[in-house]
């Protein structure tokens, strides 16, 4: 979980990671403390960093994220998840699925 949460950190903007950190409980919210790292990478690109943070092949990695972004879209609310999702290239539906899904 922290390895995709600390992926997306690098990922989102601005204090998106910081507003996504206040909805979710204790330590997990640890990887998105600070500031967005604001890079501008594809989805492949995402699930590469996952896999190169946990220690496992790429497939591996896709399972986890999808699992911890699957968590995320219940524990967190609806305006939150779209604001993530507004700040991630349309490839990343993938990731997140479509609001309502």
């Amino acid at each position: 979980m922290r390895a995709t949460l600390a992926t997306l950190r690098e990922r989102l903007a601005g204090n998106e990671p910081n507003n996504l950190a206040s909805q979710i409980p204790g330590d997990l919210a640890d990887p998105l403390q600070g500031e967005g790292g604001r890079e501008d990478f594809a989805l492949a690109e995402f699930y590469r960093r996952v896999a190169e943070k946990e220690g496992v092949d790429e497939s591996r990695a896709i399972r986890h994220a999808r699992a911890v972004a699957l968590v995320l879209q219940e524990a967190v609310t609806t305006g939150e998840m779209d604001d993530v999702r507004g700040q991630l290239k349309p490839e990343y539906e993938e990731l997140f699925g479509r609001p309502g899904e």
